[in-house]
């Protein structure tokens, strides 16, 4: 039924009211504005009902991965004041994180897995000469391919896939060698699968020099390879065309961001395939003025930092709980600091459940479900996801816990561990 002249008269007027309160909002004079900022901030986790947690597990996804550095916080509330020109922010952000990291280029992406995919879509026109609207319709006519070794597939695959890419499987230093042809586009080397974590792996060194044999582009994947600080120039210096890196995990910025850092022509493509170019693979991959002057905060934040005194907290946290479990029967402490990704201290718990009377899994689950919750390391309860921890094992990831949070871990450990069996 067609709407009658009062309804979209009522609409208009209705459009023309909610307008002009907006208008009268953004023209509040600036002792109420200064009133509004003044007023108590609102916790919108109690609001919805949403429960804390305390990180004794690490920068997982969806764990909210890490609390931003304090001045990261201080920097994106400031940012929120001011709107300024996308563009304008992407180049001198990008142009000043690469000053600081020693490299030719650099992106604030959102995410590491964006960071693949404009990696990717860079690669990509640079191959074709394409135009950011002609991907991935054009990558996938010309069969344009990805190299990556067969133990280096993950789930990130689908971040270079949406540009139309096939991926091409290598088991041997002989097949990478023989799989290049005139529809490679990139490699891809996924630097925490590498030859650190089990035989048989191309090495790094290898993989790159033979990608540069063939004048193809290599991409490493470097996302949660922050500590120690150095990796964040270390692997550009290496020769790798594009190395991305998560901005909310080591780096301590915000989740929803991340780094592409390289070669660049390679970059400046990456941003032509990036938001706000509407016609572009990476359109919905939005990163706020927010994130991305955080990112640069973070960066500038983690340069103040060393790699000994991130280490040192990290003990002291792992002795604080290690001292609370003492006389507990069976349990003995390690600790393991993964060669590559998340290479900090974690402290590995082991003990006989049958005497303790209480399960891994069961103590996670109880340290989750009490009032102050505690989420450990996934890696709890189960053989091989962390060299040293087995089924008998609990494994807590200090280096996320907030000030106090390792004393309140150690105390809730002790009171679900001590009951043991006579």
């Amino acid at each position: 039924m067609p709407r009658r002249a009062d309804d979209r008269s009522i609409s208009r007027r209705r459009l023309l009211g909610a307008a002009g309160a907006t208008v009268a909002a953004s023209l509040l004079p600036p002792s109420a504005v200064a009133a509004a900022a003044a007023e108590p901030a609102v916790d919108y986790y109690d609001k919805l009902g949403v429960a804390k947690i305390i990180n004794a597990a690490g920068t997982y996804t969806y764990l909210t991965a890490a609390v931003m550095a304090p001045p990261v916080q201080r920097a994106v509330a400031m940012a929120a004041h001011h709107p300024v020109r996308l563009k304008d922010l992407q180049r001198a952000s990008g142009e000043y994180i690469a000053k600081r990291l020693k490299c030719e280029g650099a992106v604030v992406s959102s995410g590491a897995s964006a960071a693949l995919t404009l990696g990717t879509a860079a690669c990509v026109a640079a191959k074709g000469n394409l135009k950011s609207n002609e991907i991935p319709l054009q990558a996938r006519e010309r069969g344009y391919e990805v190299i990556v070794q067969k133990k280096h597939r993950y789930e990130y695959d689908h971040a270079m896939l949406i540009c139309g890419v096939t991926i091409r499987e290598v088991g041997s230093l002989e097949e990478y060698k023989s799989a290049f042809n005139e529809r490679t586009v990139m490699t891809n080397y996924f630097n925490s699968a590498g030859p650190e974590s089990e035989p048989g792996i191309i090495d790094r060194e290898t993989w790159l020099k033979v990608a540069h044999e063939h004048g193809v582009p290599c991409h490493l994947d470097a996302a949660a390879d922050v500590p120690p600080i150095s990796n964040l120039w270390k692997y550009t210096e290496m020769g790798f065309d594009l190395v991305c890196f998560s901005g909310g995990k080591g780096l301590r910025g915000p989740q929803n961001a991340g780094l592409l850092l390289g070669k660049k022509r390679l970059t400046d493509l990456a941003l032509e395939n990036d938001s706000p170019n509407s016609d572009a693979v990476g359109r919905g991959m939005k990163v706020a003025k927010e994130q991305m002057v955080g990112m640069v905060a973070a960066v500038d934040w983690i340069l103040e930092q060393n790699d000994e005194a991130i280490q040192a907290e990290s003990m002291r946290r792992i002795r604080t709980i290690e001292a609370a479990l003492k006389g507990i029967p069976t349990v003995t402490t390690t600790v393991n600091v993964p060669p590559v990704a998340n290479h900090v201290p974690h402290l590995l718990i082991k003990y006989d459940p049958a005497t303790v009377g209480i399960k891994p899994l069961e103590v996670a689950a109880k340290l989750r479900s009490q009032k102050q919750s505690i989420e450990l390391s996934p890696a709890t309860g189960v053989r091989g996801r962390i060299e040293g921890a087995d089924e008998n094992t609990i494994v807590v990831g200090v280096w996320m816990l907030q000030p106090g949070e390792a004393e309140i871990v150690a105390s809730s450990l002790r009171q679900v561990l001590k009951p043991a069996k006579a």
